[in-house]
């Protein structure tokens, strides 16, 4: 799996409009369409995530709706040919790069749930929703029945450095933890020099938990639990003693 490569941003205003990012219309219940995240009998493996519904958080009303291809497809492109999300999602290139690795989530049987982040109605990211325990990840952590990751981008580049990432990773592992009773922790794994995501996920409240060597990078490797404790203070000792 690809890491959270979050670019972390704002609670402010909310969204920066885009004319190509159109607010999503009624994507929960409706009819899906060719390429559509359709629930089957193992969308269960999380709980059904397309059914969680919204939430309130500080930036406004904030909802994951699970990827259409042909409905999204262009608009994720777009972000994944970003200069600061093309460095760690490594997905820049024509349309059928992004959506080659969509269709993967998709077909994965259920361990993994790629979603719009829509706030407000507008579509402001990225995100996956994945069981880590069933990932190949589990190889490098001590994993847990049930843990949950989390990969995630903001889309724009005037949505980010202003906290909004923050808050949506806390309103995000708030919702895996309150829809998924089986789960004790939300699991992420950020590259270690992605400064930014590092910071997003700390001040959401999850804490260091080791640091793993991925076959793509080297990795943080990050833990919510139910306590929600934050581990900034953990990360910034880790530092001062290498």
């Amino acid at each position: 799996m690809p890491d959270i490569r979050a670019v972390p941003s704002p609670p402010g205003p909310g969204p920066t409009p885009h004319p190509e990012r159109s607010p999503v219309v009624s994507p929960i219940g409706a009819s899906p369409g060719t390429g559509a995240a359709t629930t089957t009998d193992t969308d269960d493996l999380l709980d059904h995530v397309g059914e969680w519904g919204p939430t309130a958080t500080p930036a406004g009303t904030f909802q994951l709706v699970p990827v259409r291809v042909e409905r999204d497809l262009t608009l994720i492109s777009r972000w994944m040919n970003d200069a600061a999300v093309a460095a760690y999602w490594h997905l820049a290139g024509p349309p059928d790069v992004t959506e080659r690795h969509v269709r993967a989530q998709l077909a994965d049987g259920g361990r993994s749930v790629p979603c719009l982040g829509v706030l407000d109605g507008t579509p402001i990211g990225y995100w996956e929703i994945y069981r880590a325990d069933l990932d190949p990840l589990a190889r490098h952590y001590p994993a847990r029945p049930h843990d949950t990751g989390i990969h995630l981008l903001i889309g724009e580049a005037a949505d980010r450095g202003r906290g909004l990432g923050r808050t949506l990773l806390r309103a995000v592992a708030d919702l895996v933890l309150d829809k998924r009773p089986a789960c004790t922790r939300v699991i992420a794994e950020p590259d270690l020099r992605n400064t930014p995501s590092l910071s997003a996920f700390l001040r959401a409240g999850f804490h260091l938990s080791a640091e793993v060597e991925l076959p793509d990078k080297r990795a943080a490797l990050l833990v919510r639990e139910r306590s929600g404790a934050t581990g900034l203070n953990a990360l910034r000792r880790r530092r001062h003693s290498m």
